[in-house]
C-alpha cells in the first residue's frame, strides 16, 4: 500500500508538470509544429544520451520499433493540437477538453488489450463529458479551441492505451527514445505540407529566441524526458484508464497554475469552474468505485 501511495502520488506530481505545458505553449512566441519539432528533438537528443550512461538496453526488434515510432506520430499529432488549442482559445480551455482522455481511454483499453469493458469507467468518463459540456455551455466562444483539445485528448487516449503494452516490455527510457525519435520524423516529413499550405506567409519558423530556447527546453527535458518517461514506469504498477482518470486533474492544476500566472486572461465565467469541479469529482470517485467493484469481484470469485 505505501508502494502504491508512492505511485499515486509521483503520478499526481507529473500531472502537475503536465498541467503547466499549456503555460510554456502560451509562453513560446514560434508556432505550434515548430515547437513540437525542437521539443522531440531535444527530447530525442537527451534520451539518447540517458540511455547510454544508465547502459539501458538500447536494441529491441524491429517491428517493435516501427510500432513505437509510429506511436511517436500519433503523440506529435497530440501535442501540435493541444499547443494550437491554447493559442486559440486559453489555457484554461485547452485543458478542460484534455479532461475527455478517460472518456476515450474508457472506451479504448477494452478494444485495444482486450480487455473486459468496465461500465463504471465508461460512467465516469461519461461524468466528465458533462463537465465538458457544461464548461461548452458557458464558453462557446472558444469552441474551436475546445474542439482541437478534444481531438488531442483521443490521441492521448490511444497513444496511452498502446504505452500501457509497450510498458511490460521495455524499458521506459527506450520506449520514449523511439516515441520521441518517431514524432521528431513525421513532423520533418510533414513539414513540407505545412509549410505551403498552412504555415503564416508559406514560412517555417524555426528561429528561437532565448526565452523561447529556455521554455522549449523545459518542455522537452522536465515535461518529456523526465515526466513522460515516469509516466510510462508508473504504467507497469497502475492501469492505463487511472493513469488518464488522474490525468484529469491536469485543468485543475494547470487552471490555478494560468490563473495565477496570466491574471485576467485566464478567468472564466462561474459555469467553467463548476464544470471543472464535476471533473474533479469523477477523479475522486475512481479510486473508490474500483476498490468496491475489485472486492465484490473477489467475493463473487470465492463463492464460486
Amino acid at each position: 500500500m505505501k508502494s502504491e501511495f508512492k505511485d499515486y502520488l509521483h503520478l499526481h506530481f507529473l500531472v502537475l508538470i503536465w498541467g503547466f505545458t499549456a503555460i510554456l505553449g502560451l509562453l513560446i512566441v514560434v508556432p505550434p509544429v515548430e515547437v513540437v519539432f525542437y521539443r522531440t528533438l531535444i527530447a530525442t537528443v537527451g534520451l539518447g544520451i540517458l540511455i547510454f550512461l544508465n547502459k539501458v538496453p538500447f536494441r529491441i526488434e524491429k517491428n517493435e520499433i516501427i510500432k513505437l515510432l509510429l506511436t511517436g506520430s500519433l503523440i506529435a499529432s497530440h501535442w501540435i493540437l493541444f499547443f494550437a488549442s491554447a493559442r486559440v482559445s486559453t489555457a484554461s480551455v485547452c485543458l478542460a477538453g484534455m479532461a475527455t482522455t478517460s472518456f476515450w481511454t474508457s472506451l479504448l483499453e477494452p478494444f485495444v488489450l482486450k480487455k473486459k469493458i468496465k461500465w463504471y469507467e465508461v460512467f465516469l468518463g461519461l461524468l466528465v463529458i458533462g463537465g465538458l459540456y457544461i464548461i461548452f455551455h458557458f464558453e462557446i466562444d472558444h469552441a474551436l479551441g475546445i474542439f482541437l483539445a478534444l481531438i488531442s485528448a483521443f490521441l492521448a487516449a490511444l497513444f496511452t492505451v498502446i504505452n500501457a503494452r509497450f510498458a511490460n516490455t521495455h524499458h521506459h527510457h527506450t520506449v520514449t527514445f523511439y516515441e520521441m525519435l518517431g514524432a521528431n520524423i513525421s513532423i520533418m516529413l510533414f513539414f513540407p505540407i505545412y509549410k505551403y499550405f498552412i504555415a503564416e506567409n508559406h514560412q517555417l519558423h524555426l528561429n528561437l529566441s532565448y526565452s523561447d530556447l529556455l521554455y522549449v527546453s523545459i518542455l522537452a527535458i522536465v515535461c518529456t524526458v523526465y515526466a513522460y518517461s515516469a509516466s510510462i514506469e508508473i504504467m507497469k504498477r497502475i492501469s492505463a484508464f487511472s493513469v488518464n482518470l488522474t490525468v484529469n486533474l491536469e485543468p485543475v492544476y494547470g487552471i490555478i497554475l494560468a490563473v495565477i500566472i496570466f491574471g485576467e486572461k485566464e478567468k472564466m465565467q462561474g459555469g467553467f469552474y463548476i464544470g471543472a469541479s464535476v471533473i474533479l469529482i469523477s477523479v475522486l470517485a475512481h479510486p473508490f468505485l474500483n476498490k468496491y467493484y475489485h472486492r465484490k469481484f473477489l467475493e463473487t470469485d470465492t463463492l464460486r
